[in-house]
């Protein structure tokens, strides 16, 4: 079985069906708490299967989840899983300015460690929303004493996307601290950047596509690659919403068959929380400046192609 030696992130984020940003315009957050959640169900469907193939993921939370679930949070931290901040209100990042989105990571934040009674620095946005336009959170962020983001995706995409980001680990340094950035993956194959990490792409793709990807990332590039999961993604009997036939085939399409595709996949790969991927990994990193941007150098793109 291949199973190589480096170790992949597994990341969950955690957040209930009418949470998905394609909705937010038909479930405003007003109307959360009317709606019928299955987020804890959801979510321990993932932990026990996590459990049955001894695997340590990052769960980052919503903070509205936290609070209105604190004992879902507490039974992730509980299963030995890391527990990161995924917002509050899980508004995109580049439609708040600095200090809505610093307002909202701190309640967040908050609500999350008087949880688990230990710091929360691992952050991920809705909908990886961190683009070129909305670097500035990333200082925000290493002034609010986080540590590790991943929140940047280096794919062109309609809803988020940062084509020219570097594709592997890499440090920020802001003015307020240093950023480990551990973006999600893409692979180029006919002629197309592919996205790789999980999610949708996991759902619509046949689960030998994915592996035989995900296999081809770490062969070319001996660098980890972080995977991510949402709990209604195992759902197949969750309410349905109207919404566009574009947000209805993204969220809908497949969720019957994700869970078994999860645990054929699980087995195949090392994979850990994503402070652990980031500790394990052994190649030099790149850094750069916040105020320079993040680049991409034409090596990584050949490694990657």
């Amino acid at each position: 079985m291949f199973r190589p030696s480096i170790t992949n992130a597994m990341t969950i984020d955690v957040e209930d069906y009418f949470h998905v940003s394609a909705f937010a315009d038909l479930v405003p957050v007003r109307d959360w708490d009317h709606m019928p959640s299955r987020v804890v169900e959801n979510t321990h469907s993932l932990l026990r299967l996590l459990d049955k193939h001894q695997v340590r993921s990052t769960s980052f939370v919503l903070g509205w989840v936290a609070t209105k679930f604190p004992k879902l949070v507490a039974d992730i931290q509980k299963a030995g899983h890391e527990v990161g901040c995924h917002s509050y209100w899980h508004r995109l990042v580049y439609d708040l300015d600095p200090d809505e989105f610093r307002k909202d990571l701190i309640m967040a934040r908050d609500v999350l460690q008087d949880i688990t009674g230990s710091p929360c620095t691992l952050y991920r946005a809705p909908s990886f929303s961190i683009v070129e336009n909305s670097q500035w959170a990333l200082e925000v962020l290493a002034s609010e004493g986080f540590e590790i983001d991943s929140s940047i995706y280096p794919i062109y995409h309609d809803r988020y996307g940062y084509p020219a980001a570097d594709p592997f680990v890499h440090r920020i340094v802001t003015n307020s601290g240093v950023i480990q950035q551990f973006p999600g993956n893409a692979l180029r194959l006919a002629g197309l950047r592919l996205p790789i990490s999980g999610g949708g792409y996991f759902r619509l793709y046949p689960g030998q596509l994915t592996r035989m990807c995900l296999q081809r990332w770490l062969c070319q590039t001996n660098r980890p690659f972080m995977f991510y999961i949402h709990p209604w993604e195992v759902d197949p009997d969750q309410p349905r919403l109207p919404g566009s036939w574009k947000s209805r085939f993204r969220h809908y399409q497949n969720l019957a068959s994700t869970e078994r595709k999860l645990d054929r996949l699980l087995p195949r790969f090392r994979f850990g929380a994503i402070s652990e991927s980031i500790a394990a990994y052994s190649q030099e990193v790149c850094e750069y400046s916040l105020s320079s941007g993040l680049y991409q150098p034409a090596a990584m793109a050949e490694a990657i192609g």
